[in-house]
């Protein structure tokens, strides 16, 4: 990582307080260009407080950008950090109309020439990319990383039309414990106990109205900007990593934004900004890279942003299977247009007899994250013991290598007794010694065969053939190693089980994997994509005391009770633990997820999520604490939820509430 000391502009900045139409003021951070001649804005508009949680992140960034003549814009959302008003919904309509607010305030300032653009990382990128769609006239351009055009079936709720029972709950439980802090008296002033107060009686879990909303209806609609790609008139420059589950989203905007306002690039990346230098690499100067995209579309230099392919992405040569990479092998492509005409459909039709797959309950738990950040135990490890927990098909790759860059799909015709179930299907690249490393996956609700919009049971005893896609990568399959399809029906704790699941037989005849094959030869757009070294701004600095080895617990930890045949998965998020501010703000947090089910009850899952959050400044004797408990169990019914929040001031409870919910299941 190289830290740039020295820019074309010196950089001053300011806090501030944004107005808005109906008189809420939202907090911000400006970082400025000393100049007299005015300059493009870019904002960067989230809910995840600007003067502690995102602070270290922000300083790689903004004060990058100002040194390059740009007005850098870090905004609170209404109701969290030290912004006024109350919480909200996620892309909720205020928060998006509060955004169009900003960025035509910005736009009116002196300083700024009246051209904004908007970034983000995953809530950022997606409120970029819905903000532009509402089409404010200044908003001229977008860098949207990690984000989703689909709010139902590309976001942490559902997954194939099953409830995500991984980060439905972790999410929500995440956000339940990140609205409840308090607003720092050091930049909200005295004000911050009643704000606080206020906040925390409007606060109710995300996870009501997530579960309420099982099907794709207009609640999932709204701030799908799928609906209507039509409507961004902004330019975008699509960015995702391919372990990030988010990253199909780059594929769609590329085809069918149109060519001259979008580009895509995707990267062997995590849920992270590409330049961060977390596993796994390599990591690119992606600042310098929005630079000219913003060059270009707000200060109308000739950068030759536009000149670059459609699709830059990276292909990963094989690899073992670990649950974390330094750096994977590969290489940069360019795709003109996409689909590519460089990659051809090739269909492996599936062979053998009639197969009954009926997988234990707890297939997944090696699935790894659902969203990876980087972090030791985040990715999938080797998939052997879960390939023997379902039906698998190899493919051997003789005349090697073979190259794939898009999305697989499967078709499967599958035979059921039951009138619900689901149907997971993971691409697995095996090697000769039997190593089974995961490429790729999808999952299918069989509910929701006819569309996510829609329950249908199957007809029990019929057989039925289905389709559906699973998510994108590039990766090429050496020769002498085995491409493998892998189908189960379960997958815990990515997808919450089926009530009466008991699987369902598979008939190879007329089942078949459709892969992307890209054609090997020489393409001149290859040869053209390059990226200069990770570079960024100085880092904020942020103290984090040492942990004693008493303290530290593992990060992701199976327990198997053999003789209750129940299995347990801990998980640690490591979002950020103890640091402490320059500002004197001494922050900790701590988290853990569990996810238990029986081998054989699809009623026994439960999710459990803990949090406590402190913040503390001794010169002012402020000791504020956050605890929360969330958890989720079932019967063939309902859904039972449980809620707990409970807020200190000093020793003082200020705040303490419960919520319990039985929320209908649509597919039972």
């Amino acid at each position: 990582m190289r830290i740039r000391t020295d820019f074309p502009y010196e950089t001053t900045h300011d806090d501030i307080r944004i107005p808005l139409p109906d008189g809420t003021r939202l907090y911000a951070r400006i970082w400025r260009p000393l100049t007299d001649e005015p300059v493009p804005a870019l904002l960067e508009y989230l809910p995840y407080r600007l003067s502690d949680w995102t602070a270290p992140r922000d300083s790689q960034r903004h004060p990058w950008y100002a040194g390059h003549g740009y007005a850098s814009v870090r905004v609170d959302v209404r109701g969290h950090g030290n912004s006024e008003g109350l919480p909200g919904d996620e892309y909720d309509a205020t928060e998006l109309a509060d955004g169009v607010a900003v960025v035509e305030w910005l736009a009116a300032q002196p300083w700024c020439n009246g051209k904004v653009g908007m970034f983000g990382i995953s809530w950022g990128g997606f409120n970029s990319l819905q903000i532009a769609a509402l089409a404010p006239e200044p908003l001229k351009a977008v860098v949207t990383v990690c984000s989703a055009d689909d709010r139902y079936d590309n976001d942490v709720h559902y997954m194939g039309g099953s409830v995500l029972g991984v980060d439905m709950h972790a999410w929500a439980a995440t956000m339940l414990a990140f609205v409840c802090r308090p607003p720092d008296p050091e930049y909200a002033g005295p004000e911050w106990r009643e704000m606080w107060l206020r906040r925390l009686e409007a606060v109710d879990p995300f996870i009501h109205t997530w579960l309420a909303h099982q099907l794709r209806d207009d609640y999932w609609k709204h701030g799908s900007v799928c609906e209507d790609y039509s409507a961004i008139d902004a330019a975008v420059l699509a960015v995702g990593g391919w372990h990030d589950p988010y990253r199909d989203t780059v594929l769609r905007l590329v085809e069918h934004l149109p060519n001259e306002r979008v580009r895509g690039l995707i990267g062997p990346w995590s849920h992270q900004y590409p330049d961060r230098g977390l596993p796994p690499g390599p990591p690119i100067g992606f600042l310098q890279e929005t630079l000219r995209w913003w060059d270009h579309h707000l200060k109308g230099e000739d950068t030759g942003v536009m000149d670059e392919p459609l699709l830059r992405s990276w292909i990963s040569e094989s690899h073992p299977p670990a649950t974390v990479y330094p750096e994977l092998p590969g290489r940069w492509v360019g795709d003109p247009a996409w689909p590519s005409p460089y990659t051809t459909p090739a269909t492996h039709a599936l062979g053998g007899d009639p197969v009954v797959v009926r997988s234990s309950q707890h297939t997944g738990v090696d699935a790894g994250r659902f969203f990876p950040f980087g972090n030791d135990a985040d990715l999938p490890p080797d998939q052997r013991e879960e390939d023997a927990r379902s039906a698998c098909f190899d493919f051997p790759v003789t005349d090697g290598p073979l190259e794939i860059l898009g999305r697989p799909e499967v078709t499967l015709r599958l035979r059921m007794d039951v009138p619900y179930g689901q149907a997971v299907a993971r691409l697995c690249d095996v090697a000769p010694d039997g190593s089974s490393t995961l490429v790729t996956r999808g999952a299918l609700n069989l509910a929701a065969r006819r569309g996510r919009d829609r329950n249908v049971p199957w007809p029990l005893g019929a057989t039925e053939t289905v389709t559906f896609q699973l998510n994108g990568i590039g990766h090429t399959f050496p020769a002498g190693h085995r491409v493998r399809l892998a189908v189960s029906s379960a997958y815990w704790p990515w997808l919450w089980p089926q009530a009466g699941s008991d699987g369902f037989v598979l008939e190879p005849a007329g089942s078949a994997l459709e892969l992307p094959v890209r054609d090997a030869g020489d393409h001149p757009e290859d040869t053209g994509v390059r990226f200069e070294p990770a570079e960024q701004s100085e880092p904020l600095r942020v103290a984090v005391p040492a942990t004693s080895e008493e303290e530290q617990r593992p990060e992701r930890l199976v327990v198997r009770d053999v003789a209750q045949g129940e299995w347990r998965l801990e998980v640690d998020p490591r979002y950020g633990g103890t640091r402490v501010y320059p500002d004197g703000l001494e922050f900790s947090e701590d988290a853990l997820e569990t996810y238990t089910i029986r081998e054989d009850d699809p009623l026994s899952a439960r999710t459990r999520s803990d949090w406590s959050v402190r913040l503390r400044r001794p010169e002012r004797a402020w000791d504020v604490r956050v605890e929360t408990r969330s958890e989720i169990t079932c019967d063939a019914d309902d859904f039972v939820t449980s809620n707990e929040v409970v807020c200190r001031e000093g020793e003082d409870v200020v705040f303490h509430r419960t919520w319990e919910r039985r929320i209908p299941r649509v597919a039972r």
